[in-house]
């Protein structure tokens, strides 16, 4: 009980941050390829509550193609980590400095 409880304060909390949050992230470019992806590791937790859903995340790429960081935009907090701790292994093509837009679905 009290981890559907966690779950549903998550998801309000989600909804209710996600727009002021979106407003305070700089617009992605989106020029870069992506060369290696990291499949994300779906959190146990998660799969037992049968939580699904979409991750979106500001990727900072470096000018040689690796993630700097990975700013979290919008998303269930259960999966948030896991889609930063994939995307963070990322590889871009290299190219100048930009910032990257990805969206992560997770289906149970």
């Amino acid at each position: 009980m009290k981890s559907l409880l966690a779950v549903i304060v998550a998801f309000a909390l989600d909804y209710s941050l996600a727009p002021a949050l979106r407003a305070q992230q700089p617009a992605p470019e989106n020029k870069r390829r992506v060369v290696r992806k990291v499949a994300p590791q779906y959190p146990e937790a998660a799969k037992r509550m049968g939580l699904g859903g979409t991750v979106r995340v500001v990727a900072v790429v470096a000018s040689d193609g690796s993630v700097k960081k990975v700013e979290p935009v919008g998303g269930s907090p259960l999966l948030v980590q896991a889609a930063e701790n994939a995307i963070s292994q990322w590889k871009y093509a290299p190219g100048a400095e930009s910032q990257e837009s990805v969206e992560l679905h997770f289906t149970p």
